[in-house]
Order: structure tokens, then C-alpha cells, then sequence
């Protein structure tokens, strides 16, 4: 079955029957691979936000994506090696609707997706201790060898500065623990005074106001389904790991099942339907398949100003049509 493009006050336009391989098609390669993109993720989320059985509902479009780099922010983003899920509007009965990443969930089944170092940093300074009564500011996360560096400032502690080294590992709830074996503060190694005082992180750093972490003893606890901007992410991460500058993530216990059989930079999107703007990506039946590939090194999905550039692209697609 075709995949059907509807907007209002525009002709019907089915997919099918568009002229390929001409490379004017490109344009709408490139449009429809970005309109259908969505979040990753970077992450899971653990039972703070409760599955909603998206799989069960009708309205749940079934995603997979292959070499696909999200932009939540123009700082914050994540690549994906491979995914699959489902995207389900929050609001039963509604369609997902793009142009608000409030308003839709993806719940992934199976993922590998790996985050930049750098981009923890800007994910903890921007969207985690961004209030100014936060008690960690200025962070930097950084990589040595298999552990991560962080440096930053306890700023509920008169803004003495910090370094730590820990390793990751997976709590059985899904959540990322950071167990520190160095701590550092004003310059000077601290871990050794602070097991012979009985102190821990815990007594130093209160995280109560502060969303998608928390500490326990001497570690840190992160929610990768809330240290992240918008849209929610559910899943179970079952593996986390530091390889040079990228943090790696693995969700699920199983390989990704190939459904699509396809091969390269890809989004595959199957059932139910899609709003974006003014368009309705509309699945006549639950074995249709969407693939939208882009040939470059991966592709990119940033949801800012990306309405106006498709109804262009769209509008280029039907005068060479």
C-alpha cells in the first residue's frame, strides 16, 4: 500500500508514483527524512515515567532508524546507531503531532545510541543544574580510558572545585550509576578523608530540586529518560559503556530485528499516522512501509525551522511532479 501526503488546499500526492531515481528527487528525500525523523535518543527512561503499553495501542506507529543523528538543542544531541520502538501520542485518540515534543513518546524496544562527552556536559550545565540554585555548576565531562572525568564546581559548597573519575554501570531500574574512584576538591584528593570521616557524595551535593539524578552514598544516579530535553523517552538500558569521547548506551536485550531488510541511513516508519504542520502522513495499512534515506555520511533531524524548509521542499516536489 502508498504512503499518502494530505494538506490542506493541495492536491493528493502519493509517493509511489513520484519520478525516481532522478536526482531532482533528492530535495524530497531530504524533506521527508527530516520531517519523519524524531527523538532518540540518547536514552531510556526508567519506571519514573510507567510503559503505557504503546505496542498494544491502535495509534502506535512502529519505528525503526538506522545511522541517525537527533538534535535536541543546537548543543544537545545524540547519534543512533540503530532503533526500534514505537511513537504513540501522550493523548490517546490523537495523532503524534512533530511540531510539539511535548506531546508524543517514544518508547524503544531495542537501540544503540551513543552520546558525545561534550554533549553531557552541555546536557548537565543546560537542561540538569541549569537553575541558579542548582548545587553543581560549570561541568565538564570528559574520558580517561574506560572512565569518565567530571570537573565542575559544588556551588551549594561556595563554589570550591571538584574533579572526580567513575565508572558506569547500570542500575537494575535502568539508570545510569556513576561510582567515583578519585574525588578531588580545591586541587587536593579528598576520597580517602572522606572514608575515614564516614562522609559521602550524598552529604555534600542535595539533588532533591534537581530533575533525573539523584545520589545514593557515594554515587550518582542518572535517569537517561529525563536528564534530556523533550520528547519522552521510554525503555529499559540494559548496557552503558565509555569508548573514547562517546558514551554508548544499549537498550533492550535482543538484537534489532531487520523487518524493513534495509540497508544504509534510513527512518521506517509502519501503521497509524503522522501530523507534521499541516500534513498527515497517513498509513492506509499496518504492513506499509516508510523508508526515508538520505545518501550522505548519516542523517540529521534538528526540529527548528525544519516546517517551513518541507512545505518548501514539498512544494519544489509537486512543480517537478
Amino acid at each position: 500500500m502508498p504512503l499518502f501526503l494530505l494538506s490542506k488546499g493541495s492536491p493528493l500526492i502519493r509517493i509511489s508514483e513520484l519520478k525516481q531515481p532522478a536526482c531532482s528527487t533528492d530535495k524530497l528525500r531530504l524533506a521527508l527524512a527530516v520531517c519523519l525523523a524524531i527523538a532518540f535518543a540518547g536514552n531510556a527512561q526508567n519506571n519514573v515515567l510507567k510503559n503505557v503499553a504503546a505496542e498494544d495501542r491502535p495509534d502506535a506507529v512502529r519505528v525503526e532508524m538506522r545511522n541517525v543523528t537527533y538534535h535536541f538543542t543546537d548543543s544537545i544531541s545524540a547519534h543512533i546507531f540503530h532503533l526500534q520502538g514505537t511513537l504513540t501520542s501522550i493523548t490517546k485518540g490523537t495523532i503524534p503531532f512533530f511540531d510539539d515534543k511535548n506531546s508524543f513518546v517514544l518508547a524503544i524496544s531495542s537501540a544503540e545510541i551513543s552520546i558525545a562527552t561534550d554533549v553531557m556536559s552541555n546536557v548537565l550545565n543546560q537542561n540538569v543544574f541549569s537553575a541558579s540554585d542548582a548545587p553543581l555548576k560549570g561541568i565538564e565531562v570528559g574520558s580517561e580510558g574506560d572512565a569518565l572525568r567530571i570537573k565542575g564546581r559544588l556551588h551549594s559548597k561556595g563554589d570550591i572545585p571538584f574533579e572526580t573519575i567513575g565508572r558506569m554501570s547500570v542500575t537494575p531500574d535502568g539508570e545510569i550509576r556513576i561510582h567515583p574512584e578519585k574525588v578531588k576538591a580545591g586541587h587536593l584528593p579528598v576520597k580517602g578523608l572522606m572514608d575515614l570521616l564516614g562522609l559521602k557524595i550524598s552529604n555534600l551535593i542535595s539533588t532533591k530540586k534537581v530533575r533525573g539524578i539523584r545520589t545514593e552514598g557515594n554515587d550518582l544516579l542518572l535517569n537517561p529518560g529525563q536528564i534530556l530535553p523533550p520528547p519522552q523517552i521510554q525503555g529499559r538500558l540494559t548496557n552503558v559503556r565509555v569508548k573514547g569521547s562517546q558514551i554508548i548506551q544499549t537498550f533492550g536485550t535482543t538484537l534489532p530485528d531487520r523487518g524493513s531488510k534495509q540497508t544504509g541511513n534510513y527512518m521506517s516508519y509502519r501503521g497509524a499516522q503522522l501530523r507534521f504542520g499541516k500534513l498527515r502522513f497517513l498509513s492506509r495499512s499496518l504492513q506499509t512501509t516508510v523508508v526515508c534515506r538520505i545518501y550522505q555520511d548519516n542523517t540529521r533531524f534538528r526540529p527548528a525551522g525544519i516546517h517551513a524548509r518541507l512545505q518548501q521542499a514539498a512544494q519544489s516536489a509537486k512543480q517537478e511532479i
